[in-house]
């Protein structure tokens, strides 16, 4: 898979810009503050129809602009599929093959990515909430499904967090509401944690030969997943429900108190180990970065066997952050394989042959050309 062209209008700093690619990597310079990182959000944005930088997005419209447009041709096995998102205040609109569709969770899924930046070296390091969002955009891509069960389950949580304040300051008694709330909420919540364990399960299994490649065979990494429920991956559904609902049935008396819902996988974490070794709190900082990196590329892989074709590599301003070792170990493993997009000030000091090879273009001031 790869993207062909791309063309945005009144996105972030580019007014209007048409740029063609190749299928191998491409390589775009540019000083800091002129727009390289724009390019790549919007690829990134293209596909996931949400910024890895903002939540907001108002942000990514040109100012005083009322909308902001991305399109882009994807060339899969099957063929090429024109891709187009409008941005406006009022929300977003998404085309697939010229045809609106109706839930962003029909859309996402058509053009796979990963995003690699430097925020991801935090990914082990960093607050559960960075994890949990690594989890949900990459299940999402591959899953329909679980994309529409993590949404059903915001509005479920927004809606019992509402009430249970309302309970706590008593401008409510009815517990009835309560329970029905509950009840939707373990529901979607049980079907969230199983495709987690799911995930987590393939992700373990292509990381782990990557991370012993990278740290040459001197280290094995596991990933652990952690919930903030007592429930395990061999336990079925129902089994699941069960121990959801004696949680809650023991804790609701202290939900009202605080006025939150205090468990689900809004709260749930994952744990790093190499060597037997919790990463997070032990490991030194490079350990740290060659699991991120190695779940990187483990990502890269999973996508592959779960659709049959590679997905597009976005790497923003990462190299830098890597020594020479971990550099040639990322640019060997996608080496003529997988379409990838590089930001960065300067090639100089990279002295691989995938970068030799690669397109380059140049960014200033909200413009880009092709160099070569």
């Amino acid at each position: 898979m790869y993207i062909e062209h791309l063309k945005l209008k009144n996105y972030r700093n580019y007014n209007e810009t048409e740029i063609p690619f190749d299928n191998k990597v491409n390589v775009i310079l540019g000083e800091n503050a002129q727009g390289k990182t724009n390019v790549m959000e919007s690829i990134y944005v293209l596909a996931m129809a949400k910024s890895h930088r903002t939540s907001n997005d108002k942000d990514l419209i040109c100012w005083d602009e009322e909308y902001a447009k991305i399109e882009g041709r994807v060339k899969k096995r099957h063929g090429s599929i024109p891709m187009e998102l409008v941005i406006s205040k009022k929300g977003k609109k998404a085309k697939v093959n010229h045809i609106e569709q109706q839930k962003l969770s029909q859309y996402i899924g058509n053009m796979n990515v990963v995003m690699f930046a430097p925020e991801d070296l935090h990914l082990v390091k960093g607050s559960p909430q960075v994890r949990r969002r690594f989890i949900d955009m990459e299940i999402g891509q591959v899953s329909p499904v679980y994309l529409h069960d993590i949404g059903q389950y915001q509005k479920i949580l927004q809606q019992r967090n509402h009430y249970l304040k309302l309970l706590q300051l008593k401008k409510q008694t009815d517990m009835t509401m309560l329970d029905i709330l509950t009840e939707q909420f373990i529901e979607t919540a049980v079907k969230i944690i199983s495709k987690r364990f799911e995930f987590l399960e393939l992700l373990e299994k292509w990381a782990i030969p990557i991370h012993k490649g990278i740290s040459r065979d001197l280290e094995t990494l596991k990933i652990h997943y952690k919930p903030s429920v007592d429930v395990s991956e061999e336990q079925v559904l129902s089994k699941m429900v069960e121990v959801f609902e004696e949680k809650y049935a023991k804790t609701k008396v202290r939900e009202i108190e605080r006025g939150v819902t205090l468990f689900g996988p809004h709260r749930d974490d994952l744990l790093f180990h190499v060597n037997n070794r919790d990463v997070q709190t032990f490991g030194s900082q490079g350990q740290q970065r060659t699991t991120a990196l190695s779940l990187k590329l483990a990502e890269i892989e999973l996508i592959r066997s779960e659709i049959d074709e590679y997905p597009i590599l976005l790497l923003d301003d990462v190299l830098s952050e890597l020594d020479d070792y971990r550099q040639s170990h990322l640019l060997n493993t996608i080496q003529g394989k997988v379409q990838t997009f590089v930001t960065t000030t300067s090639v100089d000091g990279i002295d691989h042959q995938t970068l030799k090879e690669a397109s380059t273009f140049k960014v200033e001031t909200g413009r880009i050309e092709k160099l070569q």
